[in-house]
């Protein structure tokens, strides 16, 4: 998808999706007929909860008024992302979906909350759309003062080869002091500096952007402030970018991170760093110190002092606690926790932190090597036999080499699974060949060559058509199947790692399963320094019962919002599981509130929730994909 994949991936038969663990996909420059993967978790798939009646969960509400809610004025599903707020106005990502056209941000009047009016649209440049990156602050800057408005740039193209000739990539600062009369500042600024980039008139593309601004210590003069900006770079593993925003008409990149390289205590050895990246970010002023909070998917979530943003400095992190709590809890299965750390605020008075893990895989695949512990599989795949809920593939493993002469591809020889290195020929001419040598499944793992794109870590979904199954992995998992040791993922392509043995030669007996492992959901955390504690873990009820795996849209939390005036108070949009509300109570979370839709054809699906002070009353403001801005208000004790 030419961007770093979000978490789950592509759909496998009716129920089984494999964990996506690369960074940018492309074509092959030798056409081996590799393909993009296409990650659920980042498309936010189109969902038909709105559609009919088993498509969501049943209305319902507690402890939960609706005020409000006003429709955009583009009537395609799927097309509202995430919401940000100031003042009396409401702005609402326009995302992709259905046809990418006319990106950019819809702004609303919500001076009377219960009759949200909307006033403008404000488009990103062709080709681009706006989705989790939505922000609107008020700076006072020694070099501009007024309403600034913030907003991600991704591209409609999905970055093949940036082919586009009006796609922008990263961020756009609009001045919405006017928020009728918008001025853009700078439209598509962002890091031009890698060779990953084969369009010089594009930035790389972000995904999220955070706005900040430093007083200096001095709250009443803003003489000296400077204002940041820190977004998430989508093309390049050095994927935290820190801007300078002091005059947003002139901004300039401070620095540039992978977190993993600059603070490696986040990489979770039990996940590894396959998947650990920046996904959304933070930043708030904690006493002295300007926090971030980084959600760095399998890494975690980060903390990071950033009151010199040059040069940040760790203060904490988070691991996902082995077994999965949630799922241990609700329904006594022990299996590895997925990641997926997809957003996430600190408390009001900062002794917690709420997170977001986002999940739209409720099934999942589990590898065993050599009788091991079964650990999340990572892959891609072609169009042919796919494994489904309950399903198991097992047998003995053989090296075939590249794989390309089906005259010296070695015979199974007992074994059941061919282990295919990828280069030299196509993947449709090594999934024949395996298919006509006898084996039951192919596993092709990925290339050293510098050339191929990606490589090493890397995957990609292969173009072919087979009649056996047939998986992409990694090079570090082919190597673990084979049997070699000594395999340093850092050493690819450059540097050393150990030769691979001669085709024909066995590799260990392997093992895949597919599991119920559930959706996306909430951990609570105490704050602090160093490896902070896990308190607790909420989901809904539906989340993990497999009778809600299909059928009622996406049963995944999304984002989390809390409240500004109570430290235990926490709002959530939950998809197709509607708008939540839970208490912290003896550092546990626990549901106090809930609404889901009535009205039209019944349901929700709610991408971003934020709260907004107004009139002396805090309400919390949702964005419905399928529908445009809900504004809501808790009722409850």
């Amino acid at each position: 998808m030419g961007r770093r994949s979000f978490g789950r991936a592509i759909a496998l038969g009716a129920v089984f999706a494999l964990v996506v663990s690369s960074a940018a996909s492309a074509i092959d420059p030798i056409d081996d007929g590799a393909l993009p993967i296409v990650s659920d978790a980042e498309e936010h798939r189109v969902h038909d909860q709105h559609g009919g009646e088993g498509g969501h969960l049943p209305a319902s509400d507690l402890n939960v008024e609706l005020v409000g809610k006003a429709r955009i004025n583009q009537d395609q599903e799927g097309r509202v992302a995430d919401v940000g707020v100031l003042g009396n106005y409401a702005y609402l990502a326009a995302w992709s979906s259905p046809r990418c056209q006319k990106g950019g941000v819809y702004v609303f009047d919500i001076n009377d909350p219960t009759n949200p009016k909307q006033i403008n649209f404000i488009r990103t440049a062709n080709d681009s759309y706006s989705g989790e990156g939505i922000q609107a602050i008020h700076l006072s800057t020694s070099a501009w003062t007024g309403d600034l408005l913030a907003f991600n740039n991704e591209d409609c193209l999905n970055n093949a080869g940036k082919t586009s000739k009006h796609s922008i990539g990263g961020f756009t600062l609009v001045d919405v002091t006017n928020p009728k009369t918008h001025k853009y500042l700078v439209e598509g600024f962002g890091d031009r500096n890698t060779p990953t980039l084969t369009d010089e008139a594009d930035a790389h593309e972000i995904h999220s952007i955070f706005v900040w601004e430093d007083d200096n210590g001095t709250e009443s003069d803003h003489s000296d402030d400077r204002a940041y900006a820190v977004v998430t770079d989508n093309e390049e593993d050095i994927d935290t970018d820190i801007f300078d925003i002091t005059d947003p008409r002139n901004p300039f990149m401070v620095a540039e991170f992978n977190m993993d390289v600059e603070f490696p205590q986040i990489v979770q050895a039990d996940l590894g760093a396959g998947s650990s990246f920046l996904h959304d970010e933070i930043v708030k002023k904690i006493g002295d110190d300007y926090v971030m909070l980084l959600s760095y998917w399998d890494g975690g979530y980060v903390t990071l002092n950033v009151n010199d943003p040059a040069n940040p400095e760790y203060i904490g992190d988070t691991d996902f606690t082995n077994p999965d709590p949630e799922l241990l809890e609700s329904i006594g299965t022990m299996l590895p926790p997925e990641g997926n750390g997809h957003q996430a605020e600190f408390s009001l008075n900062n002794d917690f932190l709420v997170v977001a893990d986002e999940d739209f895989g409720p099934y999942a695949p589990f590898l065993s090597i050599d009788g091991g512990s079964s650990t999340p599989f990572s892959a891609g795949v072609a169009t042919g036999p796919q494994l489904e809920e309950g399903d198991t593939l097992s047998g003995g493993t053989r090296f075939g080499g590249t794989g390309c002469d089906a005259g010296t591809f070695p015979a199974p020889a007992g074994a059941t699974i061919a282990v295919v290195e990828r280069g030299t020929c196509t993947f449709q001419v090594k999934l024949d060949n395996a298919s006509a040598a006898g084996y039951d499944a192919a596993i092709i793992f990925n290339s050293a060559d510098p050339a191929a794109s990606p490589n090493c870590e890397g995957l990609v979904n292969m173009a072919a058509t087979t009649d056996i199954l047939a998986f992409f992995v990694a090079r570090s998992v082919g190597y673990s199947i084979l049997g070699v040791p000594g395999y340093v993922p850092a050493n690819c392509p450059a540097g050393v790692n150990p030769a691979l043995p001669a085709a024909g030669t066995a590799g260990e007996p392997i093992e895949i399963t597919v599991a119920f492992d559930g959706w996306g959901y909430v951990h609570l955390y105490a704050n602090g320094a160093g490896k902070m504690t896990e308190l607790d873990t909420y989901a809904i009820p539906q989340a993990h019962d497999p009778a809600f795996a299909s059928g009622f849209g996406d049963m995944s939390v999304h984002e989390v919002a809390m409240s500004e005036v109570q430290n235990d108070l926490a709002y959530f949009s939950y998809y197709a599981a509607g708008f939540r509300v839970a208490r912290i109570v003896n550092d546990e979370l626990v549901e106090v509130g809930h609404f889901i839709d009535a009205g039209g054809d019944g349901g929700n699906n709610f991408w971003g929730v934020q709260v907004w002070q107004h009139a002396g009353q805090e309400y919390v403001l949702a964005s419905d994909r399928d529908f445009g801005l809900y504004i809501f208000q808790y009722t409850g004790p």
